[in-house]
């Protein structure tokens, strides 16, 4: 089978997947999904079909599209019932006013040259075809900028766009100071912190480099185009890769249509009631509590408790940092942080 076909039969299993999942109206178990889907049912073996099936399910994750885990029968904990929550994953009807529409088109502009261009003219491809009226003129006049406070920032970013290598000192986790050699390759926001992706020349592999470590200046070494960027890279796995290895699972409480970053991961879920869900993901100290926080009131720690004590304190700090001292107004000091509970 060429590359391309197994690329096609990939694409319309997924998209079977999908629709099978998405318009059950109820949990359906492996099996059923097994006879139902023409590619399932042709697997030569239960674990041909259990790798395919385990593979299928971890990239519809990756892509932002939570498949739910919910047990079939309480007797039988181990058989479970798999669908994909179309609250979840289709968007109600947009409508955008003018100034709105400019905004959008100033956006896509600010990341004109940058690596995620593609995805900024997709959106505004889509918006277009939905009957948005996108006046690209009217945004002319300006010329946009993301501005972040890594000085590292606006060097990184052209070199991405000009496909340029560069060198650069960088502080590793141990507090030690390298020279890297770098082919830059993606800039990607991840969980409220600026990486650079791209290939380490001196090592000879892949790499991500946060933008905070990143000292003195950053200086270009090579022609612009002297390289090609893989067409399978995709920096958010790259970024995964270097996370430290799970201390366990985490039970996060999360209201319906919020923290989607969390339920990529979620290993099981349980429906609480109509407003909210528990998920079950693999803990990372640090990591695992930013994500929660960043949700506020949409998302309660659960367990372990060492997760719960540090939302409690990282919601405490903030509160902390909020309060107005006594006699200027504002709020009390001795308003109550609310963790382990939901509304």
């Amino acid at each position: 089978m060429s590359p391309a076909s197994a690329s096609a039969d990939k694409t319309e299993r997924l998209l079977n997947l999908i629709l099978a999942l998405k318009s059950a109206r109820r949990p359906v178990s492996k099996q059923k999904i097994r006879e139902s889907l023409p590619a399932y049912a042709a697997a030569t073996s239960d674990e041909a079909f259990d790798r395919m099936f385990e593979r299928d399910k971890d990239e519809l994750r990756e892509m932002g599209i939570p498949i739910t885990t919910t047990v079939l029968d309480v007797l039988f904990d181990d058989e479970v019932g798999y669908r994909i929550d179309a609250s979840e994953t289709t968007l109600p009807a947009i409508s955008f006013e003018a100034d709105e529409v400019a905004a959008l088109a100033l956006a896509a502009r600010a990341w004109s040259t940058a690596s995620i261009s593609g995805a900024a003219s997709a959106g505004l491809r889509k918006l277009r075809l939905s009957g948005v009226e996108i006046d690209e003129s009217v945004a002319a006049g300006a010329e946009p900028r993301i501005r972040t406070k890594e000085p590292a920032f606006e060097a990184v970013h052209a070199a991405v766009s000009a496909l340029q290598p560069i060198t650069f000192d960088y502080r590793k986790n141990d507090g030690e100071l390298t020279t890297r050699h770098v082919q830059p390759w993606a800039l990607k926001n991840w969980h409220g912190r600026w990486y650079l992706t791209g290939f380490d020349v001196d090592r000879g592999d892949e790499r991500a480099f946060r933008l905070s470590r990143f000292e003195g200046t950053v200086r270009r070494k090579g022609r612009p185009g002297s390289y090609a960027v893989p067409s399978d890279h995709v920096p958010e796995v790259a970024l995964e890769a270097q996370l430290p290895e799970p201390e366990g699972t985490a039970v996060v409480r999360v209201r319906h249509g919020r923290g989607h970053t969390l339920r990529r991961y979620a290993q099981r879920t349980t429906e609480v009631d109509e407003r909210w869900a528990e998920i079950e993901v693999p803990y990372r100290r640090g990591t695992t509590e930013r994500d929660v926080v960043a949700l506020g009131t949409h998302a309660v720690a659960v367990s372990p408790p060492e997760l719960v004590d540090g939302v409690r304190s990282a919601l405490r700090a903030v509160l902390d940092a909020q309060t107005v001292p006594a006699g200027q107004g504002g709020r009390p000091d001795d308003v109550p942080v609310r963790t382990g509970e939901h509304a």
